[in-house]
C-alpha cells in the first residue's frame, strides 16, 4: 500500500465521519453514516482531514492508520491535511484512519476501510503422485464477503465422497481435498476447485492429477549400515587372514 499526500483541494467530497469533535474527515469514495468506506482491491480512497472553526492555541493534526502514525509531508499538517490510499490492498481490509490534533488527541474523527475482494484462484496445477500413496489439493478461500460454497468436481462430475475414497475438508481459509491412498483407475483426472462469491460470482482452479507407477524403495540408513557392517568384516577377515600368512611365512 502506498500512502501519498497532498496539499490540493478535493472538491465536492461528502462527509464520511461522526462529527463529535472539531475535526471532521470527508472522503471519495463517500461513507456510511458509522463512517465505513466500501471499497475494493486496487481503487483509490482519498481522505481529507478539516479543522472546524473555534479558539485552537495548535492546529497541526495528526493522521494514524490504526495505532501507527501516518509520515505527513510539511504543508500537509496544518487546519487541513489529506491522505491517499493508493492502491487499496488486502491488508487495508478493516484498517481504521483516525484524524486528530496533535494538541488534543481526544479531538478527533475516524474511518473504516471494508475492502471487498475475491478469493485468488485461477489457472491450471500439473500434479504427479504415485499409486496408493496419499494426496491433498488445496483452494484458497480467503474473501470478503466470505465464500458462500465451494464444489471439488473430477472430470466434471461432482466428486464422489462415498465411493472414491475422497476427504473434503475446510477451515474458512482453505478447502482441501485428500486421499489417503491413490489409485489410477478411481482418481486419475482433471480436478476442478470452485468458489462462490455472493458479489463476483464464480472463480475456479484446476489440477491435472497424473498418477505413475509404484516404486519401490529401500530404506537408505539401515542399507548404508549394512554394508558398513559388511565392509568391516570382509577388512577383519582379511587382516586375521594376513597375520596367519605372515607368522607361516617366519
Amino acid at each position: 500500500m502506498k500512502l501519498m499526500f497532498s496539499i490540493s483541494l478535493f472538491l465536492l467530497l461528502p462527509y464520511c465521519t461522526s462529527q463529535t469533535s472539531d475535526v471532521i474527515i470527508e472522503s471519495t469514495p463517500a461513507s456510511s453514516i458509522g463512517g465505513v468506506i466500501q471499497t475494493e482491491l486496487e481503487k483509490t480512497v482519498f481522505l481529507v482531514c478539516t479543522l472546524q472553526s473555534g479558539t485552537h492555541d495548535d492546529k497541526e493534526l495528526v493522521w494514524l492508520r490504526n495505532e501507527d502514525a501516518v509520515d505527513l509531508k510539511d504543508g500537509n499538517k496544518e487546519n487541513r491535511s489529506s491522505v491517499c490510499i493508493s492502491p487499496v490492498i488486502i491488508e487495508d481490509e478493516g484498517a481504521t484512519f483516525t484524524c486528530h490534533l496533535k494538541s488534543n488527541a481526544s479531538n478527533k474523527a475516524s474511518v473504516t476501510l471494508n475492502v471487498t475482494y475475491h478469493t485468488n484462484i485461477s489457472g491450471l496445477e500439473e500434479v504427479t503422485v504415485e499409486d496408493e500413496e496419499s494426496l491433498v489439493l488445496q483452494c484458497h478461500m480467503r474473501a470478503n464477503p466470505m465464500i458462500t460454497s465451494v464444489t471439488w468436481k473430477l472430470n466434471g462430475s461432482l466428486v464422489d465422497l462415498l465411493t472414491s475414497s475422497f476427504i473434503i475438508t475446510s477451515d474458512g481459509i482453505t478447502s482441501k481435498l485428500q486421499i489417503n491412498k491413490v489409485e489410477r483407475s478411481l482418481h486419475e483426472g482433471l480436478y476442478q476447485c470452485t468458489a462462490t462469491s455472493p458479489i463476483y460470482g464464480e472463480r475456479s482452479k484446476s489440477f491435472q492429477l497424473t498418477v505413475t507407477e509404484k516404486t519401490l524403495k529401500f530404506p537408505l540408513m539401515p542399507m548404508i549400515a549394512g554394508l558398513v557392517v559388511v565392509g568391516l568384516t570382509a577388512l577383519l577377515a582379511i587382516i586375521s587372514r594376513w597375520r596367519k600368512i605372515a607368522r607361516c611365512c617366519k
